[in-house]
């Protein structure tokens, strides 16, 4: 079995057998001190300047801001243990827990980073910081108290065969823990890549987010091919697993292949790309994500819907921001037979005029468009610059405009008018048109 270390226990029994006031230990709190406070004073001096970083390398400085402590305070606790060593022999047991404290600090940091930074800052991860952090400080806690070691042969002597090969539950979690690093690894990667390309301004939208796919998808496959030798396996297995998936691919998972390929037909033909404004049968709405399965369509109404990337390739898809975002919109009005048409016509494109949303150039134009049985049908056509924030608004600004305008020059809006006679059940009419009353014996 392996000696059991207790760096604790050692501590204690140390102080027990030689004291506390003694030149090495006074040493060794000294320098922790030291180091410490040099840790606060340079975090307190660098945190604002790598915040106020070059925003190309924001990643980097915000990654190193939340470690700068615990880092600046590991590097001065080891250099104060090199620079003790030749007065005071090993072992510092006094600096080694420190240096287990802030060294478990900092792996709790970047590990929280890196996954904040790969998940978007994701719901169920702000929620499940707190257990990240405790599980590291429960190995650790374990390291120091000398239980490790006995967990970690006790995990090993548990297991069973697989065929010819013995797996045994260490192994199991080494994998599992092997796995899962490299992946998430690759996607923290590819995530900065992604950022990196997305604030290219100079490069297409279309292309950046096509390499911010591919390169995700090269990552992960060669995060995958990395770990399995770690895991022992042999990477031989992924021709087995690339023909069950080929069969499965023939059998049931035909739309999803298709929905894949369909994304990347779509951005690299560029017939849609991201704040475009589009419509799907029923569906409009501006593009706000584009993924590997489905478009991200967010309507005026702020509802988001999920539209597969295939349905794109085979409907027809109206894209009005092809190649002009503006869209041209028709406000229908009525007015009655007596007033001044030449004046209603000047009233409607007046009341369009200043308002920032439409655009100017082409102008505004009124149109007389029909006599109507009662009233005479206008209309007044614009050109709207960004659609995407619905109309309704922009409608009611305009008819609140026509309102007070054909109130203050009297135009009538007409409307029609239906006149309805009652009858009592003791008058008829008489042939005259006048109603004449009936006695109550009198048939109706």
């Amino acid at each position: 079995m392996t000696p059991r270390e207790n760096l604790l226990v050692e501590l204690f029994s140390d102080l027990s057998e030689h004291g506390v006031i003694r030149p090495d230990l006074l040493w060794q709190i000294g320098l922790l001190v030291i180091a410490v406070g040099l840790a606060l004073v340079g975090s307190h001096y660098l945190k604002p300047r790598l915040h106020s970083g070059h925003s190309r390398w924001k990643w980097g400085s915000e990654g190193l801001a939340r470690v700068v402590f615990p880092l600046l305070a590991l590097v001065g606790l080891l250099m104060g243990g090199l620079i003790l060593a030749p007065f005071y022999p090993l072992p510092h047991k006094l600096l080694a827990i420190a240096v287990v404290l802030f060294t478990a600090m900092v792996n709790i940091r970047v590990l929280v980073y890196v996954l904040r930074s790969t998940f978007n800052n994701a719901q169920w991860l702000i929620r499940s910081e707190k257990y990240i952090a405790g599980i590291i400080w429960t190995l650790y806690a374990l390291h120091v108290v000398g239980l490790l070691p006995e967990i970690v042969e006790a995990l090993n002597s548990v297991s069973f065969k697989i065929g010819k090969i013995n797996i045994s539950l260490l192994g199991v979690i080494n994998g599992l823990f092997s796995v899962a690093l490299t992946l998430l690894v690759a996607m923290w990667l590819s995530r900065l890549i992604e950022q990196r390309l997305m604030g290219a301004s100079l490069m297409d939208m279309n292309l950046r987010v096509v390499l911010a796919k591919l390169t995700r998808t090269f990552l992960v496959t060669l995060a995958v091919i990395v770990a399995l030798p770690l895991v022992g396996i042999d990477p031989t297995v992924l021709s087995v697993f690339g023909g069950a998936l080929g069969v499965g691919l023939g059998f049931g998972l035909q739309k999803i292949a298709s929905n894949y390929v369909s994304g990347f037909i779509i951005l690299l033909d560029r017939s849609v790309k991201l704040g475009d404004l589009i419509q799907i049968d029923a569906r409009q709405g501006v593009i706000t994500g584009l993924t590997s399965r489905y478009v991200v369509l967010k309507g005026a109404d702020g509802t988001e819907s999920l539209v597969p990337n295939e349905t794109l390739i085979t409907s027809t898809v109206v894209n009005q921001s092809y190649n002009d975002r503006s869209v041209w919109i028709k406000l229908p009005i009525s007015v009655a037979y007596e007033s001044d048409l030449q004046l209603v016509m000047k009233l409607l494109v007046d009341a369009t005029r200043d308002i920032e949303r439409i655009v100017q150039d082409p102008p505004p134009r009124a149109y007389l468009e029909n006599f109507g049985a009662s009233a005479v049908d206008l209309s007044v056509g614009f050109w709207v610059k960004d659609p995407e924030n619905g109309t309704l608004a922009l409608k009611s600004q305009i008819n609140e405009r026509l309102w007070l305008a054909f109130r203050e020059h009297r135009i009538n809006i007409p409307f029609n008018r239906l006149d309805v006679v009652h009858f009592r059940p003791n008058e008829r009419v008489a042939g005259d048109g006048n109603l004449q009353g009936l006695g109550p014996d009198q048939p109706g």
